[in-house]
């Protein structure tokens, strides 16, 4: 059960955005494990719409229809970094959001400009509220712009291929690689129409994870959470 009993930390935000498969949701849960935070992954509450909207029998290609209902997704986020969930309603949605479908469908649901709207005012609540860090597109700018720390976690093209190819496939042979990179490479694309991800706005950190180690990039993480407030585990 996670304690948010730690004052140093009951109102502290981190923001950390990235593109697809740059580490931003193991990161952000070690992190948050860490210094007794919240952890929110933006990106499953978009996927969890993409879910609601097809279970539903709803074509994502309706954006008006779509837009139309989005506030009636009931969308549950449980952020204990240890053990994170996801329900719609009632509904434990956290396996089925992952499968190839989702992945498929979800830049429809993010390039909707009412549903980011949406749930961008969600993560704003939720921001509001302190004790927590949120990683996924456009947080470092848009959904928590004023957090103490901002971090832009990235890493090479090539570099992310791999790791996506390796927790999908179990591999980063050729083969492996090359039946991920469409998905990779195309929702970078689709949500950069509407999200900026790709670069660091003024006052956001870079950590570039490309050589880097799973613990070496969190350690920089908290490296710069002291820094720019004092925290430390």
């Amino acid at each position: 059960m996670l304690s948010r009993s730690n004052p140093a930390t009951a109102d502290l935000v981190v923001a950390i955005d990235g593109p697809s498969s740059s580490g931003k949701s193991t990161v952000a849960r070690r992190v948050a494990s860490a210094l007794g935070l919240r952890y929110l992954d933006t990106g499953a509450m978009y996927r969890a719409v993409t879910w609601w909207m097809l279970d539903q029998g709803i074509d994502l290609a309706d954006t008006e229809r779509v837009a139309a209902l989005v506030g009636q997704v009931p969308v549950r986020m449980g952020m204990d970094p240890a053990s994170p969930t996801v329900h719609v309603g009632e509904t434990d949605v956290a396996a089925a959001i992952r499968e190839s479908r989702i992945s498929a469908a979800v830049s429809q649901i993010a390039t909707n400009l009412t549903v980011r709207a949406d749930l961008v005012a969600r993560q704003r609540e939720i921001a509001a509220e302190g004790g927590v860090i949120i990683e996924g597109r456009d947080i470092t700018t848009v959904v928590a712009p004023e957090a103490p720390v901002r971090v832009l976690l990235t890493a090479s093209e090539d570099e992310r291929l791999a790791r996506r190819a390796h927790e999908l496939h179990g591999s980063v042979d050729d083969s492996a690689v090359a039946a991920t990179r469409d998905e990779v490479l195309r929702r970078d694309a689709d949500d950069s129409t509407v999200a900026s991800f790709q670069d660091a706005a003024e006052g956001v950190d870079v950590v570039d994870s490309s050589q880097m180690s799973l613990n070496d990039v969190v350690a920089a993480v908290l490296e710069l959470v002291e820094k720019r407030t004092g925290i430390a585990p």
